[in-house]
C-alpha cells in the first residue's frame, strides 16, 4: 500500500468514518479534487484549489459553496450554491475511503 502525505490544518477535526456526516476534516479535498474541483483546479491530482480553512468554525469548507461569487461568478449565488451542493454531494456523508492518520508534531 502506498503512503501519501497531505497537509492539513492542525486544528482540523479527525476524518469521520465512510458514510458518517461530513465534519469538515478536509481529507477528501486535500487528497484529490472532486469533478467540480478538477474543473476549478485544472488538475486531477493534489489538493483542490477551492478548499478553504474556516478559522472561526475550525474546519474546512468547499470554497465554491462558501463563496460562489469567487469561484462561479457568472452564476447567481443561490443557483451556484444549489448546483455545487449537488455536484459535491453535500450532506450525503463521507465518501473518502482514505485511511487518515495524524502526523507528527
Amino acid at each position: 500500500m502506498a503512503t501519501r502525505v497531505i497537509l492539513l490544518h492542525p486544528a482540523a477535526p479527525p476524518k469521520p468514518a465512510v458514510g458518517a456526516p461530513c465534519n469538515g476534516c478536509g481529507v477528501c479535498c486535500a487528497a484529490e479534487p472532486c469533478p467540480l474541483g478538477m474543473w476549478l483546479s485544472r488538475r486531477r491530482r493534489g489538493a483542490c484549489v477551492a478548499l478553504g480553512w474556516d478559522e472561526g468554525a475550525g474546519l474546512y469548507r468547499c470554497g465554491a459553496l462558501a463563496a460562489p461569487a469567487r469561484w462561479l461568478p457568472w452564476l447567481p449565488a443561490a443557483w451556484a450554491r444549489a448546483l455545487v451542493r449537488r455536484w459535491i454531494a453535500a450532506a450525503r456523508g463521507c465518501d473518502a475511503d482514505i485511511e487518515a492518520t495524524p502526523g507528527q508534531p
